[in-house]
């Protein structure tokens, strides 16, 4: 038997996201996986308490905590070539699912079941579908990131990612974006009222 399975999760550090891109700062699918957890928490709760709902913040962020963990053995496919065609985005998300199931068998067999429910979420829940907003988001965090620094390399990026985020019709997404999104665009001396 083998458990290796967090060791593994702690190469997710190595992993770089962007690469296709010149970037000022590196980001790793670790860190970003953070980011996406507090947004999907973030999506999540406001869900619940500005449009009275019952999404489930806790497994929005779970879901969000482990989404980028197979790329430990896939690596991070970039955008552009993940979805090139209908051809290609199914034998990535048969490659997907493979490496997650190899995954699970580095857990002892009693915890499987357990973490199986997070590395393969119900993809038909509102939860994940909070989740992949809240992936969306991070990207979108990253674009106004790089070009607050000058780096135009994220002009196009930012607008198309905007454009999807908005044609989501998520009122959670609109709500983020209204209320915090443009924090993220301020300097710290800004941001702390100087």
């Amino acid at each position: 038997m083998s458990n290796n399975f967090f060791a593994y999760l702690d190469r997710m550090k190595y992993i770089k996201r962007w690469q296709l891109m010149r970037s000022v700062r590196e980001e790793n699918i670790m860190e970003h996986s953070q980011q996406v957890a507090m947004f999907s928490h973030a999506l999540a709760v406001i869900n619940n308490k500005v449009f009275g709902g019952k999404a489930d913040a806790d497994k929005a962020m779970l879901y969000a905590v482990y989404h980028e963990c197979s790329e430990v053995m896939t690596g991070d496919l970039p955008t552009p070539i993940k979805y090139f065609n209908n051809s290609i985005q199914g034998a990535y998300k048969q490659l997907e699912d493979r490496a997650l199931d190899k995954l699970l068998d580095n857990l002892p067999q009693e915890l499987r079941d357990e973490f199986g429910g997070a590395l393969k979420p119900d993809t038909k829940s509102y939860e994940y579908t909070l989740m992949k907003a809240a992936d969306r988001l991070s990207a979108y965090v990253k674009c106004l990131e790089e070009l607050r620094c000058g780096n135009e390399e994220f002009r196009n990026a930012k607008k198309s990612i905007e454009k999807d985020l908005h044609s989501r019709d998520i009122p959670e997404v609109e709500y983020f974006f209204t209320h915090f999104v443009p924090a993220f665009e301020l300097t710290l001396d800004e941001l702390e009222g100087f």
